[in-house]
């Protein structure tokens, strides 16, 4: 069966550029970054390049790329190591971040800190004067997303920078999942820090770096080792990761120029539904959101018998956020967006990548028609009921 993968903000397959370098650092590469041995001067070099392609994605300058084990790790670094470094303030975050910034908020809230979590409207998007009014003497960061990983939805990042900077607070923003798939430079938007990850753009799991803006405060480093990354972040650098990370971020910016073909691939596939299956609804800002997501509601149809369903026949979707998959409570995200429980518990997030094709979006567009219509009837449970019968 040849599997249709739609999947792509939950990860993305590794591109064979980043593969054969990655292999090559392995196989070739065996020295320690921090040996002064001319193997350990080697490696020093292959960070060096990967830090000039991944600075180079967002504007920056290479001085000011952390790098880390992944996303998880650079918003932890980005809000521990404020706050910690501060040992007591108040934090601004909002309901709908991903569970890497909203459980640090939490753990800081057990130390003391005061932190405050803003609302989102319909679409997706926080309202500005409410961030404005939220911040006080005592707000040490404000750590609001660029792009939902459910629903795509963009926060207009500069405007929020420009609120924030103006009281003297400092910015950081989670673009996990906008890096690489919209032009983002730093120069441009007014943060403080910024995180990102290589396995959201075709890189390897287990890398990721964050952009800290020169002139930034000292941070506090959760993760205390040898004087890896200037002292703030202790351990021997995973050079493969991060020489396969570079070589993303560079095929990363040549893809940027084709963002348009990912939005009409997204938009075919939208269409091609609606087209297909009455009773579709879809969640999140239509204006304001990533080129690849789409987050549908389909009425009368459960979401996890959905994605089953896709799964047996070979294509790959999620009704949520990877981290928060199994969690079997509701989508955090759009239980804060005021969407009923029945409306979520029926959607579907569908994530499109570079190497998806039109083939490929027309027949999963056809394969979904037919599971959701066996969904209502009441017949793919029987199906699945005989399958489960037969196995015994």
């Amino acid at each position: 069966m040849d599997k249709i993968y739609l999947d792509h903000n939950a990860t993305t397959p590794v591109a064979p550029e980043v593969l054969h370098i990655i292999t090559s650092v392995l196989r070739d590469q065996m020295g320690n970054p921090s040996s002064v041995h001319s193997m350990g001067r080697s490696a020093r070099v292959l960070i060096d390049e990967a830090r000039e392609q991944v600075a180079s994605l967002i504007g920056a300058s290479p001085s000011e790329i952390v790098f880390t084990s992944g996303g998880t790790e650079a918003n932890n670094l980005a809000l521990l190591g404020v706050a910690l470094g501060a040992r007591t303030g108040h934090i601004v975050t909002s309901q709908v971040e991903h569970p890497s910034v909203l459980n640090p908020c939490r753990q800081l809230e057990s130390l003391g800190f005061v932190v405050d979590r803003l609302r989102v409207d319909e679409l997706g998007r926080i309202d500005l004067q409410a961030l404005e009014n939220c911040l006080t003497a005592s707000t040490l960061l404000v750590s609001l997303q660029h792009a939902n990983s459910e629903t795509g939805v963009l926060q207009d990042i500069e405007k929020i920078g420009k609120i924030v900077r103006k009281k003297g607070v400092l910015f950081h923003t989670d673009a996990v999942q906008s890096a690489g798939k919209i032009p983002l430079q730093v120069q441009d938007v007014p943060v403080d820090m910024l995180s990102l990850s290589a396995h959201k753009l075709n890189g390897a799991k287990g890398v990721g770096a964050l952009y800290l803006k020169k002139g930034s405060p000292d941070l506090f480093s959760p993760l205390s080792g040898g004087s890896q990354e200037k002292k703030r972040r202790g351990g021997t650098e995973n050079v493969a990761g991060i020489a396969g990370f570079g070589k993303a971020c560079e095929l990363a910016q040549k893809h940027l120029v084709s963002q348009k073909c990912l939005s009409s691939l997204r938009d075919h596939f939208y269409q091609l539904v609606s087209d297909l299956i009455p009773g579709v609804e879809i969640f999140g800002d239509l204006e304001n959101r990533l080129p690849n997501t789409l987050n549908l509601g389909f009425e009368g149809v459960e979401g996890d018998t959905l994605l089953i369903g896709l799964d047996m026949a070979g294509i790959a979707v999620s009704t949520g956020s990877a981290c928060s998959s199994g969690s079997g409570l509701p989508s955090p995200v759009l239980t804060a967006m005021g969407i009923p429980y029945d409306k979520i518990n029926s959607s579907i997030r569908f994530s499109f990548g570079w190497s998806n094709t039109t083939a490929e979006i027309e027949k999963a567009a056809k394969i979904l028609a037919e599971t959701v219509s066996l969904n209502r009837t009441g017949t793919f449970a029987d199906m699945s009921n005989k399958k489960l019968m037969k196995s015994l």
